[in-house]
């Protein structure tokens, strides 16, 4: 507690009165009254008229699903934005809004609230002034949270509005998790040489009484959930074990740990996943699902056999991806009003492109929940089933019984369906089944590893499908890469010189549009406390979209090359991929540098 004869130990905000007026929201510098307790986000984002009761109907409908806040159910669903939901509550309840860009929370007002509650809660302590507690909130609403803090502290609590995301970030950044060193001290050999082969494969992030190695793996799967990251990668080496977690699609090495812990942390990964723990001499795949922070994950592991041990994979795919919109994925104004007239179509192929890891099953999975409708069968087969979507029959290959793509297929044509999802074109046994399946009246999606959208009718043609077999069924492609996003808090902007900015209009090509003797306004990462210093946070795609023409038809026919009917789909209008990129750029979405690095294979 801090002394009353002190002053403020936190940041120079404003001071607040104690007591407010019960029309902003009754809080009165000690708790809330009953008009406090009626509202609702919901309701104040209504009363706002930011939506109105039938978006709220269905943003709660969703909610029961997910149970996410409702707040963030009604961002994810493009309802509303976060700057709408701050700027009602400003309004509503009168509070001031705070904002955690370059400032920095000293050590002993953050250790008034225990990271647990400010995890529970998203709260952030900011300030301490005598007996008051300024608290940075992404819900000020939440009585719980403010009775919770004032129990805990014994201090009146002065709510702050913050960005959901920011609180977020903030926690991470304060309060990270610092107990696996620890951990890892404490561990003697004889603890880390085995582990027990009927060990309870139930994951638990709240015990205390957890094994050591326990504690280790759960760790590094909660460490990077908190960082965003799609990968952990688990590396035994000669002397010491590296632990790399892929962030934004780049490989980060995070920690390295004693070499004595490989074969203990591998079994512990294998008795999670359900696999074969006595089998360390061939690969191993196994699944893993828990809940981590309220969010539901579904982790696939993948084991490998090296000469210094077995290397784990682990994937984290976060279930409410599976939600994802078509809105959230990056697509600008008039491509993504494009797939959509793409997607209603009665019938034919439509085709999402792209190497490993370009975001295509999410593109997939975000375009069948645009068109899932109860009065339509959609049946899906995959390899894997990476998310669980609502109303749809997903399949799952499984080569070692004989249910392969082509099959799985073959099956779901007997079971009447209106639209496929195929993971993955990979042959032209495959490719002949989809493309005859699009010509029978269904609409059919699938992904095809191709650099660009216009190498897609050229693939299939290789793969031995008739030419006007794809010429008649290709409704379109869409090709897209994924570039890293840059961090909000810290991007710069500035002018490139003349020599750079020539070289950029030059790469994009005449289809850009830019003059090369007028630089553009760019942006730049910069790096910071929210980004981890490397200037980037999140990731989004770019994208280009070919649609299948009358003249393209023809020259499909004609077996022509991609080239060809690269030149006919930009005379008809495409943007290209790296082009797309670049408008993002000049909006200050992401760098020419990273445009131009996921693209250059397209080049």
């Amino acid at each position: 507690m801090l002394e009353d004869d002190k002053k403020s130990k936190g940041l120079d905000l404003p001071e607040m009165e104690e007591e407010m007026k019960p029309i902003n929201n009754g809080f009165n510098g000690k708790g809330f009254s009953g008009f406090q307790r009626r509202t609702r986000i919901g309701d104040a984002l209504v009363t706002s008229g930011k939506i109105n009761e039938a978006q709220l109907t269905k943003a709660l409908e969703e909610q029961k699903k997910s149970k996410e806040r409702i707040g963030r159910v009604l961002v994810s669903m493009n309802m509303v934005t976060e700057d709408d939901i701050v700027d009602v509550l400003k309004k509503q309840l009168g509070l001031e809004i705070f904002s955690f860009k370059d400032k920095v929370i000293p050590n002993e007002v953050l250790d008034l609230v225990p990271a647990t509650v400010a995890r529970k809660h998203l709260v952030v302590p900011i300030d301490a002034v005598n007996d008051k507690l300024k608290l940075a909130m992404a819900d000020p609403i939440n009585v719980f949270a403010i009775d919770d803090v004032k129990i805990i502290t014994g201090m009146n609590i002065i709510p702050f509005i913050a960005k959901e995301e920011d609180v977020r970030m903030a926690i991470n950044r304060y309060y990270p998790d610092t107990g696996l060193d620890d951990i890892i001290k404490t561990i003697s050999d004889e603890r880390v040489s085995t582990i027990a082969a009927d060990e309870d494969s139930e994951v638990t992030f709240a015990g205390t009484d957890e094994g050591p190695v326990m504690r280790i793996v759960n760790s590094l799967i909660s460490e990077a959930f908190k960082q965003g990251a799609s990968d952990i990668h688990v590396e035994p080496r000669q002397d010491f074990v590296i632990v790399r977690f892929r962030v934004d699609g780049i490989l980060r090495e995070q920690m390295k740990l004693p070499r004595n812990l490989r074969y203990a942390i591998a079994s512990r990964f294998k008795v999670m996943s359900s696999m074969d723990i006595a089998e360390k001499r061939v690969p191993q795949d196994g699944r893993i699902q828990l809940v981590i922070e309220n969010e539901e994950l579904d982790l696939r592991v993948s084991t490998l056999p090296t000469i210094y041990g077995e290397k784990v994979v682990c994937r984290l795919l976060i279930k409410k991806g599976a939600k994802t919109q078509l809105e959230q994925l990056g697509f600008l104004p008039e491509n993504l009003e494009q797939w959509k007239l793409l997607l209603d179509k009665p019938y034919g192929i439509i085709l999402v492109t792209g190497p490993t890891g370009s975001g295509k099953t999410r593109t997939l999975y975000s375009s069948l929940n645009k068109i899932n409708d109860p009065s339509l069968n959609i049946i899906t087969v995959e390899d894997p089933v990476e998310y669980r979507l609502d109303g749809i029959n997903q399949v799952q290959t499984n080569p070692k019984a004989g249910l392969s793509f082509a099959n799985g297929l073959r099956s779901i044509l007997r079971q009447d369906p209106d639209i496929i999802m195929v993971g993955e074109i990979r042959d032209g046994e495959t490719a002949d089944i989809a493309i005859n399946a699009a010509l029978t009246g269904h609409l059919v999606l699938s992904t095809l590893h191709t650099n660009d959208s216009c190498g897609a009718p050229v693939r299939l043609v290789d793969m031995g499908v008739e030419p006007f077999l794809v010429s008649s069924s290709i409704l379109g492609v869409l090709a897209q890469r994924l570039v890293r996003t840059l961090c909000k808090h810290c991007r710069k902007d500035y002018m490139p010189d003349l020599a750079t900015w020539r070289n950029w209009v030059k790469r994009l090509g005449p289809t850009s549009g830019l003059d090369p003797t007028e630089p553009m306004k760019m942006y730049s990462p910069n790096g910071c406390q929210f980004c981890n210093g490397s200037g980037y946070s999140g990731r989004t795609g770019i994208f280009e979209i070919m649609v299948t023409t009358e003249e393209i038809r023809k020259l499909i026919n004609a077996r022509a090359t991609s080239d060809q009917i690269i030149e006919v789909a930009l005379r008809n209008g495409m943007r290209p991929m790296i082009v797309d990129g670049a408008i993002k750029a000049t909006m200050g979405v992401t760098t020419m540098q990273e445009v131009l690095r996921v693209s250059s294979i397209a080049e």
